[in-house]
């Protein structure tokens, strides 16, 4: 009997198909229902989760350029240039070509966008006691998470 053979034979082989017992399952579901606790804290900050992610980028380090920022984010450019216009229409940032590289674009916060960080502070706290979650079980699970990311880079 092939090691193929003992596997198609093994009840608990058969379960691994099972939907309840899928990583890109469960990741999938939990993405969703997480971004979407996310929501009514956003908008208190008039931010979608996705503008909140770049907000985040330009808090760490602005300015920064339209490339950074998809790179930081693991987002094409294209997906990230719509975000930009709506922050730019919100008067949080502002763009423009960087000086001799008009292929660049420069992002930076606005007045407005940097003081909308205080609000903003409140979040991840805010965030913690929704999920019911401690500060180190978020680090634990961030750390499982960019394991999972760092092994589907390779």
């Amino acid at each position: 009997m092939t090691a193929t053979d003992s596997q198609a034979t093994d009840p608990a082989h058969d379960e691994d198909l099972l939907l309840e017992h899928q990583l890109c399952f469960a990741l999938t579901v939990a993405a969703r229902s997480v971004v979407g606790a996310y929501k009514p804290v956003l908008e208190k900050l008039n931010l979608t989760h996705p503008q909140y992610l770049v907000m985040l980028c330009l808090w760490e380090d602005s300015p920064r350029t339209l490339r950074n920022i998809s790179t930081a984010l693991a987002q094409e450019p294209a997906t990230i240039s719509p975000l930009l216009r709506r922050l730019e229409a919100a008067e949080l940032i502002t763009r423009r070509r960087v000086d001799g590289n008009e292929r660049a674009l420069a992002v930076e916060l606005t007045p407005k966008g940097t003081a909308l960080r205080e609000q903003a502070l409140q979040v991840p706290g805010t965030m913690m006691e929704r999920l019911g979650l401690t500060r180190d079980q978020v680090t634990e699970l961030h750390a499982s998470m960019m394991g999972l990311i760092a092994a589907t880079s390779q």
